[in-house]
């Protein structure tokens, strides 16, 4: 017989134990002792009490719960079968009568009785464990203060008392809202608002900062991290609420505070009906599936229930890295994974033909602006060939809902990188008005993804391990900010808004200096601004100092969720199909300078150095 289960009859036993005192107290507190006349009459209801006791231990499990960590839903099942027996044991009793003949209270004092005991061994192991593990950590415990008392702040004081073997002792909590102010939560005091942490930590001899609200928006976030530097005492986080999407808060959740916790802002909701309406029991395909975008849009379907999820991408490596992690978290989901490039139209038409899927998240493109001006052809044949089979498979095989993942660097493009998503967007658009009723083709336009592959944090983290300088394009750079899950779902939300055609600019917030930026993530891998060197190299060939989500002929008009907007999009050519062709034709040649005068006929508002140059010649 194994341990647990050894834990399990042992459980079980006192729980009987505890059910027969029960009843015998409920006879003495009732009659009185000697119970007299009424000792048989006791053995016999003692009996039935415990039968019945036994059969609702095993229906609520009560048995099985952890004693040392028992807490309010362990509580609540005990009353719900305290309820129940009470309920049954007084049925019992009327029905037998005179027959039976014992006090019609003595069910109801049993049950409360029963229901001490069981309460009480539960919370006082429960107890007894966080003495025993307190003591042997209790030298090394961190007075701890947390900031935010609202749910997830109280979760995280409930879970440090029941683990103490984590080293910490919370004192008290931090928060702005007036009238938490001098009440107690947990036996702990709110001191006060977030401005005093200073004094507080002072005060009560803090030695490390829990800031529990995963909702808070960056500047908040930053405003406590400043606030806990100059105090000198050590901060963590729990999670963004991106990450905590089942609302469970743990110790084990605790981590340092990073940049994305800096940019944080107002969480996404979701619209989870109109989203699961297109998604669920549907055969759904991502291209670029292993990608930074891709493979998150593939996590935020998983929620979705899917028929099937095909993941589609043409690097193995990172197919096999999601595909790992789909047999890992999502094992109840069906999934097909293929090695496919976008720009093979067989491959495509073959894929479409066998799965025939509902749903495309299109997600596949070369986005590094440098490189693709210098591989100008890489970027038409990949962004705007892959896009235009994938579209033309959709029209055919009748595919509900195509989404395609574009960038604010569609806009006003200067770079070979963001006027062949300008075009990748006409190409969808044509579709939204050749489709079949029923079809929606639409574009989400949204900024740069913290943490992407390629994106400037990783790489400034990297450049900060070695001592430094981090390297800067300009001192007056400046981009939009997303974090991954919130740009997958709100995708997601606008894949679902079933309107054919529409180009949905995602709201990015404000604009961060990358400067900005870089100082955030010297001082939070621990260092001072002063100590890394930061070093300007130049401002590189398609890039622009301000990055712009909508072009000023579109402007936007609002839709029914805060965060997206349309784009009023009107610059589709009469014979962009004739273009394509050149287009493509030209990109097979090879010659840079003929490519990018071919864009600019498709996309007029196009800038680039060959361009201006011809221009130039010209006049």
């Amino acid at each position: 017989m194994t341990k647990s289960k050894q834990m399990l009859l042992i459980k079980l036993g006192i729980d009987i134990l505890l059910g027969a005192l029960a009843a015998y107290c409920a006879f003495a507190l009732r009659i009185g002792l000697p119970l007299g006349k009424y000792a048989p009459r006791a053995f016999t209801y003692t009996y039935i009490s415990v039968f019945i006791k036994v059969a609702l231990n095993y229906y609520f499990n009560l048995h099985r719960q952890s004693w040392r960590t028992v807490g309010t839903r362990d509580a609540l099942a005990l009353a719900k079968s305290t309820v129940i027996f009470a309920l049954i044991a007084s049925s019992i009793a009327f029905m037998l009568g005179h027959n039976y003949n014992i006090p019609r209270s003595i069910p109801l004092i049993d049950a409360l009785v029963y229901a001490v005991f069981m309460g009480s061994s539960r919370f006082a192991s429960r107890i007894i464990f966080e003495e025993i593990v307190g003591r042997k950590t209790g030298i090394n415990k961190k007075r701890t203060l947390i900031v935010g008392a609202g749910d997830a702040g109280t979760m995280i004081a409930r879970e440090i008392f029941r683990h103490p073997e984590s080293g910490l002792v919370p004192v008290g909590f931090l928060d702005d809202d007036p009238s938490k102010k001098e009440t107690r939560f947990l036996g702990l005091d709110v001191f006060g608002p977030i401005g005093d942490l200073r004094q507080v930590v002072r005060g009560h001899s803090i030695e490390e900062v829990i800031i529990a609200m995963p909702s808070a928006p960056g500047t908040t976030v930053r405003r406590i991290v400043e606030l806990a530097k100059k105090a000198k005492v050590q901060y963590r986080i729990i999670p963004g609420i991106y990450e905590v999407i089942s609302g469970k808060v743990s110790i084990s959740l605790l981590r340092p505070v990073d940049v994305e916790d800096l940019l944080r802002r107002e969480p996404v909701r979701l619209d989870i009906d109109s989203i699961a309406g297109y998604l669920s029991s549907k055969v759904v395909l991502v291209t670029g599936a292993g990608g930074s975008i891709g493979s998150e849009i593939c996590r935020q379907i998983c929620h979705f229930s899917p028929k099937l999820l095909i993941l589609l991408g043409r690097g193995e490596n990172s197919l096999f890295n999601i595909e790992r992690e789909m047999k890992a978290n999502y094992s109840h989901i069906p999934y097909v994974t293929m090695v496919a490039d976008v720009r093979n139209i067989h491959k495509i038409e073959h894929i479409f033909e066998q799965y025939r899927p509902e749903v495309v998240f299109h997600a596949a493109a070369h986005k590094h602006v440098p490189m693709m001006e210098t591989n100008p052809d890489e970027a038409i044949l990949n962004n705007i060939g892959g896009t235009q089979n994938l579209v033309k498979n959709a029209l055919r095989f009748n595919t509900s809902y195509f989404v395609n993942i574009s960038t604010d660097k569609a806009v006003n493009p200067t770079s070979i990188m963001g006027a062949s998503k300008r075009v990748a967007e006409m190409v969808v658009r044509k579709a939204a008005i050749e489709a079949k009723e029923g079809q929606h083709f639409i574009s989400v336009r949204f900024g740069n993804v913290l943490g992407s592959r390629g994106s400037v944090v990783p790489i400034f983290r990297e450049q900060i391990r070695k001592g430094g300088p981090i390297t800067i394009t300009h001192p007056e750079m400046t981009r939009y900010f997303m974090t991954i899950p919130e740009a997958a779902q709100l995708v997601l939300q606008a894949g679902g808004m079933n309107k054919n055609g529409q180009v949905f600019v995602l709201d990015m917030g404000e604009p961060v200096k990358i400067v900005d930026l870089a100082k955030d993530i010297i001082r939070l891998s621990g260092f001072e601004p002063e100590e890394i060197e930061i070093v300007y190299t130049g401002v590189r060939p398609g890039e622009k100092l301000y990055e712009e989500l909508l072009t000023a002929e579109e402007g936007t008009t609002a839709t029914h969720h805060k965060k997206i907007y349309e784009a009023k999009s009107n610059d589709l050519p009469a014979d962009l199909d004739a273009k394509l062709a050149g287009l493509f034709e030209t990109a097979a040649s090879g010659n840079n300078e003929d490519i990018c005068k071919r864009l600019f006929e498709v996309v007029p508002q196009f800038k680039s150095k060959e361009i201006e140059g011809a221009v130039h010649e010209q006049i």
